[in-house]
């Protein structure tokens, strides 16, 4: 067995872990912005979503264990779980562990969205760019394959591509604001028989 196989598990479990969160945030406002079909929402668009981020989650989990199974930069549990516990790259490992505890809150209140007012659960969820932006960090100044220019690509891409969902959203949340409710063929006819 190669003696770096956790070091591969760890760096190749954290791109993944990166990826599958982008693809989750960017498939949670494609959802948002009403770009899918406008008149019926299926069910599985938003449990695709959820599978998305509990995938997220998992790598995130095998990351972390590979982190400290690896001997060539030593990681204990201390090291991966306390923000500015280690002493290698402190505040880029400090972003990726306090994206991880924003990745957990935003998982768990998904799960109990049911049992939670609406307002805290949007509030909590609306942490994932933050999440997201701080795993990117994490993963551009952390870790080891920054310099790899296929990463580089894919980290720009992603981030251009989470910046216009999120422009797209904030118009279709603004435009939807700013125009009356269209009155129903029904509440005119309703309205006419009341003059």
């Amino acid at each position: 067995m190669n003696s770096q196989i956790w070091w591969f598990v760890a760096r190749s479990s954290g791109i993944i872990a990166w990826g599958l969160l982008t693809l989750s945030i960017c498939w949670g406002l494609f959802i948002s912005t009403k770009a899918v079909a406008k008149a019926s929402r299926p069910v599985w668009l938003l449990d695709f979503h959820r599978y998305l981020g509990g995938l997220a989650v998992v790598f995130t989990g095998v990351h972390i264990a590979g982190l400290v199974a690896d001997n060539y930069v030593v990681f204990g549990w201390s090291e991966t779980l306390i923000p500015y516990a280690s002493e290698w790259k402190p505040t880029p490992v400090a972003a990726g562990i306090v994206g991880f505890y924003l990745l957990l809150a935003i998982e768990i209140t998904s799960l109990m969205m049911k049992h939670l007012p609406r307002t805290l659960w949007r509030w909590v969820h609306r942490t994932s760019f933050v999440l997201y932006f701080m795993a990117t960090y994490h993963g551009i100044t952390a870790g080891t394959d920054h310099e790899n220019q296929w990463f580089r690509v894919a980290a720009l891409a992603s981030v251009n591509i989470v910046m216009f969902l999120t422009i797209v959203l904030i118009l279709a949340a603004r435009k939807a604001r700013v125009q009356p409710a269209r009155p129903s063929p029904r509440s005119l006819v309703d309205a006419a028989a009341r003059d």
